[in-house]
């Protein structure tokens, strides 16, 4: 096919393409020297298509794509080091993604106006790339891999994150890198009851439902979801409809690779190490077997017992000279380990804790921790504690997005925003914390979708839920949904239901075809559970639906029958989680209102408006350093107060009650007339004062006599002379006071002398709307 480069890609019998027109997909070779290009797209059900192109970029990575919808572009490159890495029980692959304001053909807003670190947006889409790949990458392959998603245009309709799964799959399959893809991911939206594949971004925000999936011929790779209280037989449903349209965007992939790709590098097999697993077995599978049927030890105890039997067998082996390299051991032995504990799971059918497969550990809770906070909560779930706490504050410290989100018109900001901590201490480890990690950014994205749903859209407050993990072996993220409901609750939010998540594991037997043969679900997996399963399925929401669900796999991919087992099995579990939880707390709690914020909202006349704001805002910055009150101004003449309590409100009302009655003015009559006294006269009008607690007033020309003048002076007037003028009362949109001599050359009245008169103070009237957290009888 012309466009196809030389050398190095491996060539193969295509049928001709005049055969390929019955199928969703075309490919067509770009004739434009010097680039040798590709195309093919794929176009699904919908009627949207993603078009994928090689040849042109990047030539000298190992693979690399570009994947486009619309005017959206992302290239993705795939690189290898040549030597394999040292880790020993994980494949070292580094995903990256970048999204650039000049993509969107505008300049970063930034000081130094160039991208600087990685936005929680760009960390999350590496994230679904990278959970979509590595299943797939082989075992026994250790050399690290490198993955950027590079953007190259975006239009702000259509989102990069689906595009940089299916370029990044492309680019492997493409590429010499040893992978058993390709895999092809889509986005999954709901309007009404209509289910909408890669959905725009105006349609996802009108959508119940944000589900991608990532998928290979009849297998699911990965999952990730969030769901407005959705029915389980819909998210299963919503699975199957995008595997369906999975297999279109496959095939295209599967054809430029057949014409473009690569031979795939040879990994040479590790004899030594099959045979040290041997070894193992017949010397130490009893003394492992009596630690994991221990049921006693916990966690530590479990992890020191399995670390002292390793040393144990490292000195053994060294002493019989059986083997010299303490690395080759320790892969041995984790293999060893890894086998030994998953066959005792499907012989006896009891996992390491003494628990059968559907058990969930033993779970306590608690709330109100300490009296100041406005909502707290501590969860426990077998040795995985999480410590949730509440903080509600004004509309304006809702969590505004990221620079691209901005540029390209998306939501501005979220005013429920959940941070997640994992300190070194959970695990007991000793750890230099710099920074937010990759980990938690995740972690706390997935609990904040859990509970998303059931947060009254329209609260008053914003609402800053912190999840702090003081123990952990396993599910934390789904313990941070569990204890963020207790603390929600606590804090008297009315929340539409409670919600709890949990995580299913799973264990399998393959043949050697990969098939699987024999499967168990484990239901609140430990971490030891996580770490040598082959999956790790969480799933949030209430007792009748799901908010969010997130599935990793160990294998490659899940068949949709046993994933609809785990769906069933977390989905009984967390109703079975949130009976436990509703015997602590079950509604919204009544606080004391001394202590909880409030929002009140107050008019002040248009006219009085710079009295209460001062030069540049001056008194309203003076007042929050005060008292905490933090006014802001909504529209026109309507303000709003946020007091962290009622005591600083109140404070807050008297400083500018007392700053509001020291500028007090006399009330005038509408229609009557005044003497003011002229103070400068300008060449349109004069500048005169009605009253010494009033602000200089300008009268125009048109307003001081029936004739022109082309000059104020040309009226006879001169500075310090008084005069009578006609009031009108204030200036509905500017507030300015108006006054006319010009009306009384045709009328005449009683005359009111005020200019060298003082008057008391008047009582400014305040009416306030307050909002507060809601009571026990509101709800």
């Amino acid at each position: 096919m012309a466009g196809i480069l030389r050398g190095t890609f491996r060539r193969s019998k295509l049928e001709p393409l005049t055969n390929l027109t019955s199928r969703a997909l075309t490919i067509s070779a770009i004739q434009c020297s010097p680039f040798n290009e590709v195309q093919a797209t794929a176009t699904l059900s919908s009627g949207k298509s993603i078009k994928f192109s090689c040849g042109k970029y990047a030539k000298m990575a190992n693979g690399a794509a570009v994947a486009q919808s619309g005017e959206t572009a992302v290239m993705v490159t795939a690189v290898r080091k040549d030597s394999p890495s040292s880790h020993d029980s994980f494949m070292p692959l580094n995903v990256e993604f970048r999204m650039k304001a000049a993509a969107a053909g505008r300049i970063p807003t930034n000081y130094l106006r160039r991208e600087l670190g990685h936005s929680e947006r760009e960390i999350l889409t590496a994230r679904l790339t990278d959970r979509s790949i590595r299943p797939l990458f082989p075992k026994n392959y250790f050399s690290e891999v490198q993955i950027i998603s590079n953007m190259l245009s975006a239009d702000g309709t259509n989102d990069p994150e689906i595009l940089c799964i299916n370029a990044a799959s492309m680019a492997l399959a493409l590429s010499d890198i040893p992978w058993d893809g390709p895999v092809a991911a889509v986005r999954i939206g709901m309007l009404g009851d209509d289910l909408v594949i890669n959905p725009t971004r105006q349609e996802l925000q009108n959508s119940s439902m944000n589900l991608v999936v990532t998928g290979m011929k009849s297998k699911v790779v990965m999952l990730e979801g969030s769901f407005n209280d959705l029915n389980a037989n819909i998210v299963m449903h919503s699975i199957k409809a995008g595997l369906k349209e999975i297999q279109k965007i496959i095939s295209v992939i599967q054809e430029l690779v057949v014409n473009c790709g690569k031979a795939k590098q040879e990994i040479p097999e590790d004899s030594m190490h099959q045979e040290l697993v041997e070894y193992l077995v017949s010397h130490h599978l009893e003394d492992l077997k009596q630690i994991l049927t221990d049921f006693s030890l916990n966690k530590q105890s479990r992890d020191q017992a399995v670390s002292s039997l390793r040393q144990k067998i490292i000195n053994e082996m060294k002493s019989k000279g059986v083997i010299h390299d303490d690395i080759n051991i320790r892969k041995a032995f984790s293999v060893f380990l890894q086998d030994v504990f998953r066959n005792l799971i499907f012989k006896t059918g009891i996992r390491c804790d003494g628990r059968g497969l559907n058990d969930v550990r033993d779970i306590s809770c608690e709330v109100n921790l300490y009296k100041p906070l406005h909502g707290s909560a501590l969860f426990q779930r077998g040795q995985t504690q999480v410590l949730c706490t509440v903080a509600l504050d004004s509309p304006q410290s809702a969590v505004k997005t990221d620079s691209y989100t901005i540029l390209t018109s998306g939501p501005k900001e979220k005013s429920f925003f959940l941070n997640y901590e994992f300190p070194g201490y959970a695990t007991n480890e000793v750890s230099l914390k710099k920074g937010v990690s990759r980990r938690e950014i995740g972690h706390g994205a997935l609990a904040e979708k859990g509970l998303r749903p059931v947060v009254p859209p329209n609260y008053p407050f914003c609402i800053r839920l912190t999840s702090e993990v003081l123990e952990s072996n396993g599910s934390s993220s789904m313990a941070s949904v569990c204890g963020g409901t207790l603390a929600l609750l606590d804090a008297g939010v009315p929340i539409s239901a409670m919600a709890a998540g949990v995580a299913v594991g799973l264990i399998t037997r393959c043949d050697s075809d990969g098939k699987i043969t024999d499967y168990r679900l484990l239901t609140d997996i430990l971490g030891m559970e996580d770490y040598f399963g082959d999956m790790d399925f969480k799933i949030a929401g209430t007792k009748s639906g799901i908010t969010a669900l997130q599935a990793d796999f160990k294998i490659s991919g899940l068949p949709l029958d046993i994933l609809n087992q785990a769906i069933t099995a977390g989905h009984t579990a967390k109703r079975n989680i949130i009976n436990i939880m509703s015997q602590t707390i079950s509604k919204p709690s009544v606080k004391d209102e001394d202590n909880m914020p409030i929002l009140e909202t107050f008019e002040v006349p248009l006219h009085k408006r710079n009295k209460l704001l001062g030069p540049a805002w001056i008194n309203v910055k003076k007042l929050f350093l005060e008292t905490g009150v933090q006014i802001t101004h909504l529209e026109d003449t309507k303000f709003s107060a946020f007091a962290p309590n009622a005591s600083a409100m109140q404070e807050a009302y008297e400083i500018v009650q007392k700053l509001m009655d020291s500028s007090s003015e006399p009330e005038f009559e509408f229609g009557a007339i005044y003497v003011v006294k002229i103070l400068e006269l300008k060449e349109s009008g004069a500048i005169v004062s009605l009253h010494p607690d009033l602000n200089p007033i300008y009268i125009n020309n048109s307003h001081l006599d029936v004739r022109k003048a082309a000059h104020s002076s040309a009226l006879g007037l001169s500075v310090g002379d008084k005069i009578s003028v006609k009031y009108f009362g204030r200036d509905p949109v500017s507030g300015q006071v108006r006054l006319s001599r010009r009306a009384l050359q045709e009328s005449s009245g009683r005359v009111v002398d005020l200019v060298d008169k003082t008057s008391s103070p008047t009582q400014i009237t305040r009416e306030k709307l307050t909002t507060k957290a809601p009571t026990e009888d509101q709800n």
